[in-house]
């Protein structure tokens, strides 16, 4: 059995850092380690954040993204096409999307694919509010921006029979070759993807 070297607020610590995606039980360990040496300068701030965070952070009645005010940054931005909702898995697809800065439009985040396998159906996601911001109109398109696997796209399919008899345009992101990216390194399915959505030069 290994002997504990330290207090149990620096073991709190580092289990709760090890619960951060991308770190592991030695990762969680360094983290905590640096945080400690660097305590007025990291782990003080870093404290406060966190707190002020907890207190602040809001989920977006309108669209789903997270921010301290409701309605969200994104869905008061009178600079933004409404017209357009780009619709996105996850908080973290949205802000990829908006680090890009392809397309100036509002989002919907949906909180997840279904899954029934692990339990996840349309009342486990935010479908119902995507549908009733359809139906209200004013829509005229709405990209469907989830990403390639069964549980995507079994999503984007469910997503489009329900808007049936709307008058929306559908459309999805492009699947394929990506930018910089060598043929000899890609999956069968990626190059089957991109094969059927060839374009004309």
């Amino acid at each position: 059995m290994a002997k504990r070297v330290t207090g149990p607020e620096i073991e709190k610590l580092i289990q709760l850092l090890a619960k951060v995606p991308g770190l592991g039980p030695r990762s969680a360990r360094r983290a905590a380690l640096h945080l400690i040496k660097k305590k007025d300068q990291l782990l003080g701030p870093l404290s406060n954040a966190m707190g002020e965070a907890y207190d602040k952070v809001k989920i977006c009645s309108c669209c789903g993204n997270v921010d301290t005010v409701d309605p969200c940054t994104v869905c008061t931005d009178e600079r933004r096409d409404r017209s357009v909702i780009i619709v996105v898995e996850d908080v973290s697809d949205l802000w990829a999307l908006e680090r890009a800065a392809a397309l100036n439009a509002a989002y919907h985040v949906l909180g997840g694919t279904l899954s029934p396998l692990d339990g996840v159906g349309p009342d486990d996601l935010n479908i119902r509010g995507l549908i009733e911001r359809v139906s209200a109109g004013g829509i005229r398109e709405l990209i469907i921006a989830v990403n390639a696997t069964v549980e995507g796209q079994t999503t984007a399919h469910y997503i489009t029979d329900q808007l049936v008899g709307l008058d929306v345009k559908i459309t999805r992101l492009a699947h394929g070759v990506p930018v910089g990216g060598e043929l000899d390194y890609l999956d069968e399915g990626t190059l089957t993807a991109a094969l059927r959505a060839r374009t004309a030069i």
